[in-house]
């Protein structure tokens, strides 16, 4: 999985491609620890280039979305495909995830969270 990192107004948003599975999420952990070591709490997570998502891979989300959650920070993942979508809905993580159909949405959201 290729992971690019960029910052939007002080989100970072990471564009991921590939799968999102068992061998490739501790690459993504990785990155999310590295930027919390950081103090960068906001994390948005473009899903457009996910095309597998194990349980592996929503362990990670789950974890990930906790620790923020703890530090007052937030993660957001968007634009999933049908089949991941699909998944996370079968497992009833959509209850726990902040899931938006577009970055617009997910950036509109850490910003009402941010100010709320």
């Amino acid at each position: 999985m290729n992971v690019t990192k960029e910052d939007l107004l002080g989100i970072v948003i990471l564009r991921c491609e590939g799968r999102l599975d068992a061998t490739t999420a501790p690459r993504l952990e990785d990155e999310i620890n590295t930027l919390l070591d950081q103090e960068r709490i906001k994390i948005m997570i473009d899903f457009t280039r996910i095309d597998y998502l194990s349980s592996a891979g929503m362990r990670l989300l789950l974890s990930m979305t906790k620790r923020l959650k703890a530090k007052k920070g937030k993660l957001s993942i968007f634009a999933l495909h049908d089949e991941v979508s699909e998944i996370i809905h079968m497992a009833g993580f959509e209850k726990v995830l902040a899931i938006y159909p577009n970055q617009e949405e997910a950036t509109r959201a850490h910003d009402e969270k941010m100010m709320g």
